[in-house]
């Protein structure tokens, strides 16, 4: 079983598919979408780990969905791709997360811009439909949702400050 997974909830009539001939719905290549004419048909677009995704910043405004892919747990290239879609791109619609989506890197996910969840993974799919998400309270890095504010130093420097 697979579901669909937003912050909303499991969405039951997903239009795009990432497997497949059928060609409604069906996402391109980088490629595929810079060389494709530019109708009114909504254009999604399947990015894969090694894929440039600057090439697509011609076209962004004619993209309304975007899928990440995540082969495996720790290709973590996909964080990057989404960081550069949502901070320097610029990127509003959706982007989703498809291949290895468990639950540990949902959070993370989020953090960087990443909208909807296409998940497999039976125990991942039992704490989504439940809305319960792994906590993360403490970070590192910038993200592209909205973080509270730090006073200034990170949590670490902090601590050793106060400690």
């Amino acid at each position: 079983m697979t579901i669909i997974w937003t912050k909303n909830g499991v969405v039951d009539d997903d239009p795009w598919i990432t497997a497949g001939d059928e060609d409604e719905g069906k996402l391109l290549s980088i490629d595929e979408a810079l060389d494709r004419d530019r109708g009114n048909a909504p254009l999604g677009v399947l990015v894969k780990p090694a894929d440039d995704v600057r090439a697509l910043a011609p076209v962004l405004d004619s993209i309304s969905f975007i899928a990440l892919t995540f082969p495996v747990f720790s290709d973590g290239r996909a964080f990057s791709q989404a960081m550069l879609l949502r901070e320097r791109l610029k990127y509003k619609s959706e982007l989703r997360a498809i291949g290895t989506v468990l639950l540990d890197h949902v959070p993370l996910m989020l953090r960087v811009g990443i909208d909807s969840f296409e998940v497999s993974h039976e125990p991942t799919i039992e704490r989504l439909k439940q809305q319960r998400l792994p906590g993360i309270d403490l970070h590192y890095q910038p993200s592209a949702d909205a973080a509270k504010p730090s006073g200034g130093y990170s949590w670490r420097r902090t601590a050793i400050l106060n400690g």
